[in-house]
């Protein structure tokens, strides 16, 4: 048996909406042309990834209940904030336990898309070392969070992600960026944090959600974003070196 309030939004309304302007932004690129270059090497259209975006940011409601640790106590709070960022905590009165879940748009979602994009692109060995990198900083600013769970940093894994992916490949940087970001972030926060679940009091610790949907999300949105932006750049810089030759 599980708690009936197990599917919320995992971020407070202000920072929800702060996604959602992030998301208006992306769009905004998009539209004006600016990441043509990532959209075609990633092998999906801008319009198909933004359509990925928008259905993670409504997916992240969604929280699958896999396993539940016994607990003594469960905090009841309705926000925790961490790093600036008010992340919501279901009340729960009646339930010692804490239910591990997982949460459909930052975990399902991130992980599907990400293995399309290295079947896609052929990205084994490049994803592979992608992702260790961002696990690695990921595992290191990732802090549990009583009451809460496993927390970051939002900032930290979309800059790293974004400098690993156009440091491994520029051909390949916005598909490295989605994919070292996103499973990056879930293996390196979620996933080896496990351990330090119980005992946190958390009435849901949820795998790609509170505590961790917003660094996925942005990494995703900005890192694209960003390797979007670098390549057309440097492909700028290159026709700019032809022209003088």
């Amino acid at each position: 048996m599980y708690p009936s309030n197990l599917q919320y939004f995992p971020v407070a309304w202000p920072f929800l909406l702060v996604l959602l302007a992030l998301f208006g932004v992306a769009v905004a690129v998009v539209a004006t042309g600016l990441v043509r270059f990532a959209s075609a090497s990633m092998g999906i259209s801008a319009g198909s990834m933004l359509t990925v975006l928008l259905l993670a940011l409504l997916g992240s409601y969604i929280n699958i209940p896999v396993a539940y640790l016994p607990e003594r106590t469960v905090r009841v709070a309705e926000t925790i904030t961490f790093f600036g960022v008010p992340y919501v905590v279901p009340v729960i009165r009646e339930w010692p336990s804490t239910v591990i879940a997982v949460n459909v748009g930052g975990a399902v979602i991130p992980v599907l898309l990400s293995l399309y994009l290295i079947a896609k692109n052929g990205l084994y060995a490049l994803g592979l070392v992608g992702i260790a990198i961002v696990t690695v900083v990921s595992h290191l600013v990732a802090r549990p969070v009583a009451g809460l769970g496993v927390a970051e940093p939002v900032f930290i894994p979309p800059v790293v992600t974004a400098v690993v992916a156009v440091g491994l490949s520029r051909r390949y940087a916005a598909p490295l960026a989605y994919v070292s970001g996103s499973l990056g972030t879930l293996v390196g926060a979620d996933l080896l944090n496990l351990g330090e679940i119980q005992g946190l009091g958390a009435p849901i610790a949820s795998i790609g959600g509170a505590g961790t949907f917003d660094g996925i999300f942005v990494t995703g949105l900005l890192a694209v974003v960003y390797a979007g932006l670098g390549m057309h750049l440097g492909a700028e810089r290159r026709s700019a070196r032809a022209w003088w030759r």
